[in-house]
């Protein structure tokens, strides 16, 4: 009988380091728009706009969540001559490109009226992210033909390290130099009314940026010619084997789990960060706390998994509910806090450290939760179709943090109450009424913070809800 020789695969870069250094980019690219998308709608609430009205932006986010409807399509549909994953990557990042330079002649004033463009604005953003999905879905793919057998581990690092660079430069980095006093305090010497860049600008250049890469890479980077393998599956097979997973009892559950599970936090998770900046703390400093939090979410992970490779990886899950819903109060008391401590634009020097300890605490019962969950989903996935298997339970983990958070924050405005203490007759329900009352006298405002009610209405869901707590796809941050 012949001796079994087990070959241990050994990784080695050298013949690939280009090639992770492309992939790297493409990844980064994508972060930018997610970024870009997160950092609106701080701008949005230096604006005083309504939390109905970040309720419809909330829907441009909703793309991700999604992208397992056209992923089938991206896989299936393509050109063997130009190449299976550029066929729809390049004319998909020149659409992205092409979008982020018309938006740059409109967007300082869809931002800059008295009214913002929300409509308009969720139309774009919307658009933006769906190509950024599309682009998503042929970098993973492209990934796991680009590099070696021996080095495809790599394609996660690269997916994860670049979309947070990305999503970071996207957001923090351009929260930071948008802000006039942060500019005038670390980088001028002459104070200035505005930042070094303004959101037009900012689109712009990476505008041009994804045009000059997405045609270096067609150029020169080629992609290995190949017809469909045997076990690949057309786009109608895929959908009905799509449909033969979902009818399954035991995923019909957990998919109402899943789709339910965040109701419990969405409050909370959705609306502290708006109701902050409300409360005076500036933007820019708000997102510039993500720098601290970026080693810890690149650590978390990392250490979370040696206690989710088990057989019940969803202890950990089981274990972090209630600090997660702990949360839930600690985040209430300091959006209470914040409202008293902060007086004509100062902040108190221990305010951000206590802020950010705060967040630590979230991330930490975030990715437990988020850990376990994809853990979880490794697991009970058949092997015979893990790929589509586990598409699955990411799409339905994602939307169910997409839909509740959009409705937290469409009933934020409903529950709560204002009016003006000397004309009952109104409401404050829009800036004009806020800004231009009918009466010549200053009004003053009295209201109840519906950010108390919609949390405890969302936290007596908590202990009934128990699935994943993490878009799977979206790069992480405060």
């Amino acid at each position: 009988m012949a001796k079994k020789v087990n070959v241990k695969i050994t990784s080695n870069t050298k013949g690939d380091r280009m090639n992770i250094a492309v992939l790297f980019s493409l990844y980064l690219l994508q972060g930018i728009p997610l970024g870009l998308c997160a950092a609106i709608p701080m701008l949005l609430q230096n604006k005083k706009v309504s939390y109905r009205q970040q309720a419809q932006f909330s829907f441009a986010l909703w793309p991700f969540s999604l992208k397992l409807l056209w992923a089938p399509i991206v896989d299936s549909l393509y050109s063997v001559k130009f190449g299976r994953r550029k066929t729809w990557l390049v004319p998909v990042q020149y659409a992205l490109g092409a979008l982020m330079l018309y938006l740059s002649y409109f967007i300082d004033d869809w931002l800059s009226e008295s009214e913002p463009k929300i409509q308009v604005l969720t139309a774009f953003c919307f658009c933006m992210n769906f190509l950024a999905a599309t682009q998503d879905i042929a970098v993973d793919g492209w990934a796991l033909t680009m590099l070696r057998r021996e080095n495809v581990g790599y394609a996660s690092t690269c997916n994860s390290v670049g979309q947070t660079a990305g999503y970071f430069l996207g957001y923090v980095i351009f929260i930071a130099l948008e802000s006039a006093d942060f500019c005038n305090y670390w980088l001028r010497s002459v104070p200035s009314d505005e930042g070094l860049v303004k959101i037009s600008g900012f689109l712009g250049f990476w505008g041009l940026t994804f045009l000059l890469i997405t045609t270096l890479v067609a150029i020169f980077k080629k992609e290995d010619r190949h017809t469909l393998e045997e076990d690949d599956m057309s786009i109608k097979e895929t959908y009905l084997l799509l449909q033969k997973i979902i009818s399954l009892p035991n995923v019909k559950l957990l998919a109402f789990i899943l789709l339910t599970a965040k109701i419990a936090y969405s409050a909370s998770d959705g609306v502290t960060a708006l109701k902050l900046i409300e409360n005076g703390v500036p933007k820019e400093k708000f997102a510039l706390m993500a720098m601290p939090l970026v080693p810890l979410q690149i650590v978390l992970p990392l250490f979370i998994a040696r206690h989710t490779s088990g057989p019940e990886p969803m202890n950990v899950y089981i274990k972090c509910i209630p600090y997660r819903l702990f949360f839930n109060i600690l985040g209430l008391i300091v959006v209470y806090f914040t409202s008293i401590v902060i007086k004509n634009n100062i902040v108190p020097v221990y305010y951000y450290p206590m802020l950010v300890l705060m967040y630590c605490f979230h991330q930490i019962t975030l990715y437990g939760m988020f850990v376990s969950a994809m853990a979880f989903f490794a697991r009970i996935s058949d092997p015979a179709v893990g790929g589509t298997y586990m598409t699955l339970l990411n799409t339905l983990c994602n939307l169910g943090g997409t839909w509740t958070s959009t409705v937290a924050l469409w009933f934020v405005d409903s529950l709560t109450w204002k009016s003006c203490s000397n004309n009952s007759a109104n409401d404050c329900s829009t800036v004009t009424l806020q800004e231009h009352p009918p009466i010549r006298s200053q009004i003053a405002f009295t209201g109840t913070n519906a950010m108390l009610e919609a949390s405890a209405r969302c936290f007596s869901l908590g202990p009934r809800s128990g699935c994943p707590a993490q878009d799977a796809d979206a790069p992480r941050s405060s």
